[in-house]
Formats: C-alpha cells, sequence, structure tokens
C-alpha cells in the first residue's frame, strides 16, 4: 500500500510541475464558465424552476461542471492515452512484468492527478463563480467534506471508464475512434451540457443511472443539498457501485489482454 501511496504522491507532483498548462486550463475553464453562466441565465429567466433548480442552483452547477471538468475527467482522464501509446509501442510488456498491479498503479496516479487537478483547476473556477454570481451555496458545514468525498467517488468512476477505454487498444491497436465516443457520451451523459434532471421522459431517466451521472450529476447534487439524510449515502453507494462494476470490468479485460497480448508491428 505504501508503493502505491508514493505512485499517488508522484502523480500529484508530475501535474503539479505544469504550471504554464494548468493557468491555460483555468482561464480556459473561466471563459467557458461565463458563457455557460449568461446562457443559463437567459434559460432560467425563462423557466425559473426548470429541472428542480432555482437560478442560483443552476449557476453553482454551472461552476462545479468547469471545477471538475479535469477532476473528474469529463473529457478524458488523461492517463489513457498514455497506456494506448505503451500498448501501440510494446512498452506495456515492459508494465505487466514488473511486480506490481497495472490498474493499482494507475489508479493510483490518477488519484494523484485528480488531487492536484482539484486544488490547481477546481477550487479557483468555483470561486470565481461565487464571486461574481448569485450562487448557492451550502446551508450545512458538513456538505463541503460529503461534497469532497463524492468527486473523490466520481473521479473513480472516471478511472473505471477511462481504462476500459485504454485497455481496448490490445484488440484495436487505435483507440482514438473509442475515445471519441465515450468523450462525446461524457460530455452528453454527466450533465455536463445541462442537468440530467433537465433531460424530458426515459431519456432523463436513463441518463440518470449511467455511470457518467456519478462524474457531474451526483456531485453538483451532494453540493446543492438535494440528498437528504440517507439519500447522500444511497448517492454514495449509487458511485461506489459504478466504480466497483468498472473497476472488476477492467480486471477482467486486462487478465484477457494479458494472456493474449496483441502489439502493433509484432
Amino acid at each position: 500500500m505504501r508503493l502505491y501511496g508514493l505512485v499517488a504522491a508522484g502523480g500529484f507532483r508530475r501535474h503539479a510541475t505544469y504550471r504554464v498548462a494548468t493557468l491555460a486550463g483555468l482561464f480556459t475553464n473561466t471563459v467557458f464558465g461565463f458563457i455557460l453562466a449568461y446562457t443559463y441565465m437567459a434559460l432560467w429567466d425563462e423557466r425559473p424552476r426548470l429541472g428542480g433548480y432555482d437560478m442560483a442552483d443552476a449557476l453553482a452547477y454551472v461552476w462545479i461542471g468547469q471545477g471538475l471538468i479535469t477532476v473528474c475527467g469529463l473529457m478524458g482522464g488523461g492517463f489513457e492515452d498514455e497506456i494506448m501509446e505503451r500498448i501501440r509501442t510494446g512498452d506495456i510488456a515492459v508494465d505487466l512484468y514488473r511486480p506490481v498491479d497495472l490498474q493499482a498503479w494507475w489508479f493510483s496516479a490518477n488519484l494523484g492527478r485528480a488531487a492536484f487537478q482539484f486544488l490547481g483547476r477546481g477550487v479557483v473556477p468555483m470561486a470565481v463563480g461565487a464571486l461574481v454570481f448569485d450562487i448557492a451555496l451550502p446551508e450545512r458545514a458538513v456538505t463541503w467534506p460529503a461534497f469532497v468525498v463524492s468527486v473523490a467517488l466520481g473521479a473513480s468512476v472516471s478511472f473505471g471508464i477511462w481504462y476500459l477505454v485504454a485497455l481496448s487498444a490490445f484488440w484495436l491497436m487505435d483507440g482514438s475512434g473509442v475515445t471519441q465516443v465515450v468523450w462525446l457520451s461524457g460530455l452528453f451523459f454527466s450533465g455536463m451540457l445541462l442537468p440530467l434532471t433537465v433531460f424530458p421522459g426515459a431519456l432523463g431517466e436513463v441518463a440518470q443511472v449511467l455511470p457518467w451521472a456519478s462524474l457531474l450529476q451526483v456531485p453538483a447534487d451532494v453540493y446543492l443539498e438535494k440528498y437528504q439524510g440517507w439519500g447522500v449515502l444511497r448517492a454514495y453507494a449509487f458511485q461506489a457501485g459504478w466504480a466497483v462494476a468498472l473497476l472488476a470490468a477492467g480486471r477482467l479485460l486486462q487478465s484477457a489482454a494479458t494472456r493474449k497480448v496483441v502489439v502493433q508491428g509484432g
């Protein structure tokens, strides 16, 4: 366990060195936050309780989304490209022979990355949104740690999704197509464009039980105190259930890959 703790710390330090990229990402998230905030304001002016949110809730949702876009890997975890490249070049064989578990190694590294992104690119956009707009803030102090726990579970679900995408390269060689499909699915079904509670009928019901809901919709609702009492634990159970299922699927796919490794070029 100590080894994986060191890997997580290394993942944090690694991403902390990309200061220019972090600042550029902060700027981009903030700009898109303003664009979405004013779009939401126009929409909620017409429908004041759309999706069960008032204006302050909707604005908070915008800035939570901008804060979590990299933390929970809504558009990719980053590590999947590195794994795919190592599969393509054959370097993954070295990783498989190391006396460490491949999945646990990358999970720990991604946990460190998510922790840095939460501090480096998560807190600032939310703070900007709170300063400029009248966003909803939690009424109870306990909501803040509850929100952090939900974000951590969301990051775990995100890893499970993108690890499966990365392992697909063992058979597809070029996983760019799968990456694009999952990227678009995550953008839509996480609630990044609009809260899932706005989606009509069966589409909304299906969207709220898919794993992508764990990345943004659930943490946002925890922050907005939409869950009361045992509802928070049920939200955690939903996220944890998907995390376990996806990690188990990744374990099975990893086992299959180690039995028959296909590397482009021989």
